[in-house]
């Protein structure tokens, strides 16, 4: 199983985590093992999933013995949290700082990742234990927003989601973030025909922009 020192460091290795919200059980799990494929290390299969730990469950027993991070989204109380640990999470996310949360994914050293929007609401999360602030909805700021917020705050791990893209991406590290979630370039790659050999080739896209752009 993996140490929340090794999930940070498979979000760290790519620099990104994804984010799957489909409404499809099957779609959604063949999605992750698609960008499992193309590179991907850590995955958030959010609760509005059909059947979310139940591909939660299938995908934390297929990659027990690698580094490949699977957690669970949109946890907004303890007892959500509770039920993605049980599954097999090893990584946590909220759209909003919850304490509650962070509690239990520190009882059970999972990576935990709090919804952000504020300068005040980084400092609670991360003051609160989480992991990484994540920078939500980032599609309504740019990166200069981060940049201003990193001045004052370098120590606070800034995870933008929501609109990153590989056009976009340097942008966002040039401002000084720690990782990025990716959407929909990569979970709706498929298409309307499901075509997942495409969700590989954007997710190793995507992971070839986010390298050079840290590089």
């Amino acid at each position: 199983m993996l140490t929340k020192l090794d999930g940070l460091l498979s979000i760290k290795s790519t620099g990104t985590f994804l984010i799957i919200r489909l409404d499809n059980e099957e779609v959604a799990y063949q999605v992750a093992k698609a960008s499992i494929a193309g590179g991907m290390r850590a995955l958030e299969i959010t609760y509005s999933v059909p059947g979310a730990l139940r591909i939660v469950r299938r995908l934390a027993a297929e990659h027990s013995a690698d580094d490949v991070l699977i957690g669970v989204g949109t946890v907004i109380d303890s007892e959500s949290a509770h039920s993605a640990i049980e599954a097999g999470a090893r990584m946590l996310v909220s759209p909003h700082v919850c304490t509650e949360m962070i509690r239990i994914a520190n009882r059970y050293q999972a990576v935990s990742i709090c919804g952000t929007f504020t300068p005040s609401e980084m400092m609670d999360a991360i003051e609160a234990g989480a992991d990484i602030a994540k920078l939500f909805p980032a599609e309504v700021v740019s990166p200069a927003y981060v940049k201003a917020i990193t001045a004052p705050f370098p120590q606070i791990p800034i995870a933008p989601t929501g609109g990153v893209s590989p056009d976009n991406v340097r942008s966002w590290f040039d401002a000084g973030i720690f990782a990025c979630g990716v959407g929909s370039y990569i979970s709706k790659a498929g298409g309307k025909n499901n075509d997942y050999a495409k969700v590989t080739e954007a997710t190793r896209t995507f992971l070839r922009a986010v390298s050079a752009a840290r590089s």
